[in-house]
């Protein structure tokens, strides 16, 4: 057996003077460079706008009014409801994904390759198709039960795709002592295992729970009301604005508290080790007679939140016939949908690069700033954020209006907390002390960035990428209201379909949507195999 790495000290007393900062460890009371700062800072108002949309239009009546649009039974009885959803929504994702990340990566169960691509799939399904094939099949979901069941099934890869990461990327020398010390391996699990996973769980349901509160799809077709819901019925029932930006602000606030909550339970232990300990893989831990027990529980997670969708989708295939849909529209209109889901990708990772060092590598109350803001859009309805930047544009940048650029800047406000995510768990990943060398060796920040940063969390920059093109490919109601005259993807068809109860005709749609989403979900499984 090698020789254990040795440790190194998480107390900064403990240290020599001068010594580099252990693995993974934040960079406290070091001034951010400005390549970090200014960028961060840029992208941190980008996400803040929608913000100073809400404040002017929640103030336009003045603060009394605001206040009494609140303060009512009915804002109460939202927040109520979002909360129960988004706490079911986290509770069922954390056992999805942490129970089928630990049987795919650290037990010797059969098919774990396969396992692995397919618990990425239902990334591929939007949450409205989701709702819609439960709902057709089982009239009796509607309500509370269907869009937790619904909004689960979709979003629990957010969970499962980092936590893989950790797992495959975590020492197993300390769960090789803990069994050699006695305990077993549900002990070994909890003290061990468990604790590693925390920042990546965490994360993850973060992510979860923002989803579920900015989610319009499922609920509208659940007829399940929560703020989004709420906020959308307010714009539709009169012209004016000011209670549905009203109830957005409160919104917000449930992002922040959220937001700030998971930054508080990351803890002060660093995660990355400095040693060959990472580079040897741990040994897959044999099943026994909790074999069938682990096929039969990925099997039915695999047919609830895959093969269901598809089964409905074909069965409405089936139904239809060739007088129903246009090939040669489908195809331009797929064509449509991967080249503003790459634009939107690009933009975001782009914005989300330097706060995701920002938040991996430093700490004050700057970077958790810059962290905090670059949430803020994801919690909003997608309705929101479009009306907001429809307001910017036509005071402040009319050429912008109803063009690709604006709707492309939509995609990157909803989803930069994805990217940030995948970006900081990806900087954390790679030792802190290689940035310290190159830094001693007289490379500035830049260069650092460039040369040492950059490349060792190149991985998981790609897969926050290849995410959130997945998720922008399946965004709904900004790319309604902002799309260009004339332009439709996926998405926007599939929706004007269903609304008009074709659901032989928007199936061809749905299922294009699903096997296009499919390609960059199969290649993060497979990455991570």
């Amino acid at each position: 057996m090698p020789s254990a790495d040795p440790v190194v000290p998480t107390d900064p007393a403990a240290r020599p003077t001068g010594a580099p900062a252990p693995a993974g460890r934040s960079r406290a009371g070091r001034r951010l460079p400005a390549v970090l700062l200014v960028p961060a800072a840029i992208a941190a108002l980008f996400a803040l706008l929608p913000l100073g949309y809400l404040a002017v239009r929640s103030l336009e009546r003045g603060p009394a009014f605001a206040w009494d649009v609140i303060a009512t039974g009915r804002t109460a009885q939202l927040l109520g409801r979002s909360l129960l959803l988004a706490a079911v929504v986290v509770a069922g994702a954390l056992l999805l994904g942490i129970t089928l990340a630990w049987l795919t990566v650290r037990t010797a169960l059969p098919g774990a390759r396969a396992w692995s691509v397919l618990a990425t799939l239902p990334l591929a399904v939007p949450s409205y198709v989701a709702a819609f094939a439960w709902l057709s099949a089982f009239p009796a979901l509607e309500g509370f039960n269907g869009a937790a069941l619904a909004l689960t099934l979709v979003s629990f890869p957010y969970v499962y795709l980092p936590v893989t990461a950790v797992l495959r990327g975590a020492d197993p020398a300390q769960e090789e002592v803990s069994r050699s010390l006695g305990h077993g391996p549900v002990k070994t699990f909890l003290r061990v295992t468990l604790p590693q996973l925390r920042p990546a769980a965490a994360g993850g349901s973060v992510l979860v729970a923002l989803y579920v509160f900015s989610d319009f799809g499922a609920v509208s077709l659940m007829r399940y009301d929560t703020f989004t819901r709420g906020i959308y019925t307010s714009y539709r029932a009169s012209f004016d604005r000011t209670p549905a930006a009203a109830l957005s602000l409160v919104l917000v606030l449930m992002t922040v508290a959220l937001v700030a909550a998971e930054a508080r339970t990351r803890g002060r232990a660093g995660h990355a080790r400095t040693g060959n300990g990472t580079s040897r893989p741990a040994a897959a831990l044999p099943l026994g007679a909790w074999r069938t027990p682990a096929l039969l529980w990925c099997t039915a997670v695999t047919a609830v939140a895959v093969l269901t969708p598809l089964a409905t989708l074909g069965y409405w295939l089936a139904v239809g016939n060739s007088a129903t849909w246009d090939p040669g529209r489908l195809i331009d209109t797929a064509g449509t949908t991967l080249a503003v889901a790459a634009a939107g990708a690009a933009l975001t990772t782009l914005l989300a690069l330097p706060v995701g060092v920002v938040a991996a590598r430093h700490r004050g109350r700057t970077a958790h700033l810059l962290e905090q803001s670059a949430y803020a859009g994801h919690a909003l309805p997608g309705i929101t954020v479009a009306l907001s930047l429809v307001f910017f544009a036509v005071r402040y940048a009319e050429p912008l209006y109803q063009e690709l650029p604006l709707l492309v800047c939509a995609y990157a406000v909803l989803f930069l907390p994805v990217a940030v995510a995948a970006t900081r768990a990806a900087v954390l990943q790679s030792p802190p002390v290689l940035e310290d060398v190159a830094q001693s060796l007289g490379r500035s920040p830049l260069r650092v960035l460039r040369e040492v940063t950059v490349p060792l969390a190149a991985p998981g920059v790609a897969a926050g990428a290849a995410l959130t093109f997945v998720v922008c490919m399946k965004e709904l109601p900004a790319t309604l209201l902002l799309r260009p005259t004339g332009m439709d993807t996926l998405a926007t068809r599939l929706w004007t379909e269903t609304g008009t109860g074709s659901f032989a005709a928007a199936a061809p749609y749905a299922a294009a949507l699903i096997l296009l989403a499919a390609v960059p979900s199969y290649l993060l499984g497979r990455h991570r195999t």
